[in-house]
């Protein structure tokens, strides 16, 4: 593989390689590990209708997960470098696909996400602290048409707080922020381990488990799936071979999501010990960890809650449901101290890893050149900034609802990039046979052939997902393309092969 500029010498400052394989695995679990587990279970239970296969839908996307992160590995060996996917891609089909993935990343996959994992720790740290109320306006909407409004509220004030606070930490140093990741990490895998706990032991009723384990494949009025395109049929889960595919493929929306980040690690490819070993381990070990995390936190939703108190939980929140079940008001606290911190430390995995890709993207001359510089403390200061300002700004924007309401806009941005953040995983994985065929041609001592199973598999299951998706979530998926093929005109004004910034990386 060609050595981008991002890897080209400098004289100036460069990255510190202080990451290790504890740091990495950190890093990839603590950015998976936000607030999904805790509540897409009950949108899980409404399109598949069973217990089984509520299961089956985490099986899945642990499968797939530990998949791509194993394939990913692959490609860790081969291009470790800074930026990860992003390197990927461009290294594997140029310069304007790795900008395509970029461009989508820094306008609403990693911003929005940020944007709505930090309105997730003020939503429950309102529970504990009443004053963050998303009633309670610090300045009153301002309307922009009848669809949308910018609203400041005490719940966004202390979102905004919170990403300004965590962007701060990151920009003072790596140790700093690795000991921020590696600290939330570890206390909020002990949150979700002592849920589990808790759910498997005292909280296990024998006439729950009866009730949800009795025809555990038989899905239990699923809810109706509506075709995007009129030609289909609508469908359930319990309608078939089809129509259970159709439900399941629905559902990794939910759950893909709350397993998602895992790729965060690459992004620092440049700043990690050896990253050719250990971002290839730190992928398996955080995937693998969280996987299991997750099906044994179903599982004890499954022994504590019937299938209609998980599909029915209030603001679909399970967990707490689940904690309540067992220890009544304290367990609403509880849960929500225990979200505070997994929402707090996911957010300082995405942001830590996130700036990396733009000022990958700046030192390859596809993004604003003084994002490719590093601070005093030798990290990407320009980008955590420029970064933490867009988060903020995805904040504020609001759609008004036909009730008169308002929910974030960030929801619907985030619905609308699945499809496209699927299409960037399978272009990736698939990145593999090119990688295998060229390595064929010439290879590379020292170097293990490409296994080409699991990306195979992954590849075809995933792309069934994406046409579930285009023909059954229309509404999210074209939306979702359209934001990334806006992208195409950006590259092109941005001058396409643009010379590389003169900052570089050692």
């Amino acid at each position: 593989m060609a050595q981008p500029a991002s890897e080209a010498k400098s004289s100036g400052p460069t990255l510190s390689r202080e990451l290790g394989l504890w740091d990495g695995t950190m890093l990839v679990a603590g950015s998976m590990i936000g607030s999904g587990i805790f509540i897409v279970a009950a949108d899980i239970v409404a399109q598949t209708g069973s217990a089984g296969w509520l299961l089956a839908t985490w099986v899945i996307t642990g499968a797939l997960t530990v998949f791509a992160a194993l394939s990913f590995g692959q490609l860790a060996t081969r291009i470790p470098h800074t930026g990860g996917q992003y390197a990927y891609l461009r290294e594997l089909y140029g310069p304007l696909f790795g900008f395509l993935y970029g461009w989508t990343y820094f306008v609403v996959i990693n911003t929005g996400s940020a944007a709505a994992v930090a309105v997730g720790f003020a939503r429950y740290l309102g529970v504990l602290v009443p004053w963050i109320s998303p009633d309670k306006d610090l300045i009153a909407p301002i309307r922009l048409g009848e669809k949308y409004a910018i609203t400041l509220n005490a719940q966004q004030f202390v979102a905004i707080a919170s990403i300004v606070f965590l962007t701060w930490i990151n920009s003072r140093g790596l140790k700093l922020g690795r000991l921020i990741q590696s600290t939330f990490t570890s206390a909020k895998a002990l949150a979700l381990v002592a849920l589990i706990g808790v759910g498997l032991t005292i909280g296990y009723n024998a006439d729950v488990v009866a009730a949800n384990f009795h025809d555990l494949w038989t899905p239990r009025g699923p809810m109706p799936l509506k075709p995007g395109l009129g030609f289909l049929p609508e469908l359930t889960a319990s309608m078939g071979l089809i129509g259970l595919l159709v439900a399941l493929g629905v559902a990794q929306v939910g759950s893909l999501f709350s397993a998602d980040a895992w790729n965060s690690v690459t992004f620092t490819a440049g700043e990690v010990k050896d990253p050719r070993r250990t971002v290839r381990l730190a992928l398996i070990w955080g995937t693998v960890v969280v996987t299991a995390l997750y099906l044994l936190a179903n599982l004890a939703y499954l022994v504590v809650l019937p299938l209609d108190g998980i599909r029915n939980a209030p603001d679909s929140r399970v967990a707490t449901a689940v904690l309540q079940q067992i220890w009544g008001p304290a367990g609403a606290t509880v849960m929500a101290v225990a979200i505070v911190v997994s929402t707090f430390g996911c957010n300082n995995g995405l942001l830590l890893s996130g700036a990396r890709v733009y000022y990958a993207m700046a030192l390859d001359g596809s993004f604003f050149r003084k994002v490719g510089t590093l601070n005093k403390a030798r990290v990407p200061g320009v980008a955590l900034w420029l970064q933490c300002v867009w988060a903020c700004v995805l904040v504020l924007p609001r759609v008004v609802k036909a009730d008169g309401s308002y929910d974030n806009l960030y929801n619907t941005l985030l619905n609308y990039v699945i499809f496209a953040t699927l299409i960037f995983y399978v272009m990736t994985v698939a990145g593999l046979y090119k990688v295998r065929l060229q390595e064929q041609r010439k290879p590379v001592p020292g170097v293990q052939p490409v296994s080409l199973l699991l990306p195979t598999l992954y590849c075809i299951a995933a792309t069934g997902i994406l046409l579930v998706l285009l023909t059954y979530q229309t509404d999210t998926t074209w939306p979702g393309l359209i934001l990334v093929l806006l992208g195409v005109p950006v590259f092109y004004l941005w001058g396409g092969k643009t010379a590389p910034a003169p900052q570089a990386e050692s």
